[in-house]
């Protein structure tokens, strides 16, 4: 009787666009995306493409809520059996809880994965069963930097955090403020550690789900640590902004644009504010990855697009898997492109690039189109995020904590995330 609620409910939520079906459609199929972000518009685009060269196949498109309420939406409609023959739904630990081997058709035998970025596979995986497709552009975390700067002082991208830092030394003595940090907007103050990712998988390539399963901690595994370590050294040795607790998101990239600062650990999604704030000055942002220890295993966190997956109640499973394929191939991202401005790269190898793509997006391709250069952001590997990061990273960034303190407050943190969440790893063992 619960699930016959809650899929009446979900159905109410919904709301169907549909283009006239061409004449000669002889089949029926609905996809489902909900009404967040720019899934809706991306999806839309595909149909329209999909139908084009596929007259006799039509699509209904429902579109539904977004946030919590679409979480709730599809987990219902899943258990009632009641899904679209393709939905879209977030990638990494919001997947985990579809119970996919329980409900979604294991695409990992389709010819187009072979041209799907690697690092998208675990966030959408169980095992070696692959149940999705990216739908949309990745972004990426890492370092901002000006290039006019970059280049007056004769600098070189840094591929480790000790040339990193011999960077800022060489920035601090021209008086251009080295690393910037805005506080205010305590968010932010994260992206050293949350961009570390790569990192941190490089170097213990069985860390996520050891931290999930409560086997490893941040405090204690020095490379998730040395994130920590890398707040504190910016801030001991001089580099950031004197304004760093009350400057917030824009005065960051203004000092960025105008060359007043050099360097500014942040996602790649800022590129579209700096194009409407400085669009005479945005082609002199570029970006590169966190650096971490070896300059031998330098690479790009992600934080990785939805998926496209298929149920499996589905009545139209060749269709189904023939619009996904679709999808991923160069007329569907070519679709993508035309709906909406992508905030990074495609996550499919070779695609072609749209001409609005950002010069910082641009400076990401060499990461994405290398074997091994890319890792998703940890939040889509482990449902764990300590909800105090940003503050604690406040801290250790503003001196208040020092990295130990910092890391060891963020591993208590996690802790209590993890009870609440009802992990049995967690549990089990409160120690």
């Amino acid at each position: 009787m619960t699930l016959v609620i809650a899929a009446l409910v979900a159905s109410v939520c919904v709301v169907s666009w549909s283009m006239p079906p061409a004449s000669a459609a002889s089949q029926t199929i609905k996809v489902y995306t909900d009404s967040g972000n720019d899934d809706r518009p991306i999806m839309v685009a595909i149909v329209k493409a999909f139908e084009k060269v596929n007259p006799n196949i039509h699509v209904i498109v429902d579109v539904g809520p977004s946030g919590t309420d679409a979480v709730a939406l599809v987990k219902n409609q899943l258990a009632s059996g009641t899904m679209d023959d393709v939905f879209v739904y977030y990638s990494g630990s919001l997947f985990q809880s579809l119970d996919p081997t329980k409900n979604l058709v294991n695409l990992a035998d389709q010819p187009w994965q072979k041209n799907i970025v690697s690092s998208f596979y675990p966030t959408v995986s169980i095992g070696r069963k692959i149940f999705g497709a990216p739908l949309g552009s990745a972004m990426g975390g890492g370092i901002l930097y000006n290039k006019v700067v970059y280049a007056k002082l004769g600098l070189k991208i840094p591929l480790s955090w000790a040339q990193f830092m011999s960077n800022s030394a060489k920035i601090k003595k021209a008086g251009i403020i080295p690393v910037i940090q805005t506080y205010k907007d305590s968010w932010t103050a994260q992206l050293l550690v949350l961009a570390d990712q790569f990192n941190v998988q490089a170097a213990n390539p069985n860390f996520a789900s050891e931290f999930t399963s409560n086997r490893a901690r941040v405090a204690t595994t020095p490379a998730a640590f040395a994130s920590f370590a890398h707040l504190a050294d910016i801030k001991k040795a001089g580099f950031i902004n004197k304004d760093y607790a009350s400057a917030n998101l824009d005065k960051g990239l203004g000092y960025l644009a105008t060359g007043k600062g050099a360097q500014y650990p942040m996602l790649t999604f800022v590129a579209t504010n700096l194009a409407q704030s400085y669009p005479k000055l945005v082609k002199n942002i570029g970006f590169f990855a966190e650096p971490g220890t070896s300059p031998k295993s330098n690479g790009l966190t992600l934080w990785m697009p939805p998926g496209l997956f298929i149920p499996n109640t589905t009545k139209h499973l060749a269709t189904a898997k023939k619009f996904i394929a679709f999808a991923m191939s160069p007329v569907g991202v070519a679709a993508m492109s035309s709906a909406v401005s992508p905030i990074g790269p495609y996550l499919v190898k070779n695609a072609k690039l749209s001409k609005r793509l950002s010069v910082i997006s641009i400076d990401m391709l060499p990461y994405i189109n290398s074997s091994g250069k890319t890792a998703p952001a940890l939040e889509f590997l482990s449902p764990i995020k300590g909800p105090n990061l940003s503050q604690i990273t406040v801290e250790v960034g503003s001196g208040i904590k020092t990295a130990k303190q910092g890391a060891v407050a963020y591993d208590l943190d996690v802790k209590k995330e993890a009870i609440r969440l009802g992990l049995p790893a967690w549990t089990r063992s409160l120690n």
